[in-house]
């Protein structure tokens, strides 16, 4: 069985090529980031074409995450327990479009698109951090409930955990995705119960899976490591590989992200 992760930035903008791709890596389950879009306007013809059920959640051009599964597609969840809502001080707060979970081939998947931050003074910062405290409340209970549950976090964490993790330090000594306190937050997602399954096959500095579109990121090399597959102990036992398909991030119309593939037993 083969489980991925893709921030795809606009699934109407890369459907085709996101299909194309799950097909050629044979792909059993792929958890999709930041669809930027509503479940109507969601591009399903192609997947289904392909043999792939759907499960979305977009509310409208923000956000938006989905899981395509040709193993079925079962207990659907449109967000977790506790999870906060956001808004700006003079509009009401909304549970935003970040988190959708699904029974796929026996395995509890969830692609999540953990708020960005934007700044360390930002509001969206301390609703970020509150985001992956809640997370990982509702991961504790679940492994509580079930200690055997195969259960995947997937999906873009706008995380580096560690310094081998972006291209300068120096860079980011100032800005969100490196700060104690984020990188504290994932640790506690990981010591809740949750192996990062992909860094073992993936070892050493300069193994990103995003690259900004400006400033030639990409062709410099310039990228951060911030999209993973954290994995419960019965699930993590099954990994028998993975990788960041970095060569999807080249070629024209690319996502600034590239796909993340674990393989289980």
């Amino acid at each position: 069985m083969r489980i991925a992760t893709w921030n795809v930035n606009s699934i109407r903008a890369r459907s085709e090529r996101v299909v194309d791709w799950i097909e050629r890596h044979d792909i059993d389950v792929l958890a999709i980031q930041e669809t930027k879009c509503t479940d109507e306007q969601f591009p399903a013809m192609g997947f289904a074409a392909a043999g792939y059920d759907l499960a979305t959640l977009g509310h409208n051009q923000w956000n938006g995450v989905a899981i395509a599964s040709r193993v079925g597609i079962d207990d659907v969840a449109r967000g977790f327990d506790g999870q906060p809502a956001f808004g700006k001080a003079d509009a009401e707060k909304v549970i935003e479009a970040r988190a959708l979970g699904a029974t796929c081939g026996g395995v509890r998947v969830w692609s999540l698109y953990v708020p960005n931050g934007r700044d360390l003074t930002d509001p969206h910062y301390e609703y970020k951090l509150a985001w992956l405290e809640a997370l990982r409340g509702a991961g504790a209970a679940w492994l509580a409930d079930n200690p055997q549950a195969q259960i995947a976090l997937t999906g873009d964490w706008n995380i580096a955990p560690t310094d081998d993790d972006v291209w300068d330090t120096d860079y980011f000594a100032d800005k969100t995705h490196t700060s104690p306190r984020e990188r504290a937050a994932f640790d506690a997602v990981v010591d809740a119960g949750f192996a990062d399954v992909v860094r073992p096959f993936t070892p050493g500095p300069g193994v990103f899976t995003y690259w900004d579109y400006t400033q030639l990121r990409f062709a410099r090399r310039e990228g951060m490591r911030i999209d993973f597959a954290l994995c419960s102990p019965a699930l993590a036992a099954r990994v028998t590989g993975a990788e960041i398909d970095r060569q999807e991030r080249k070629g024209k119309g690319a996502s600034d992200h590239a796909p993340v593939i674990v393989d289980l037993d």
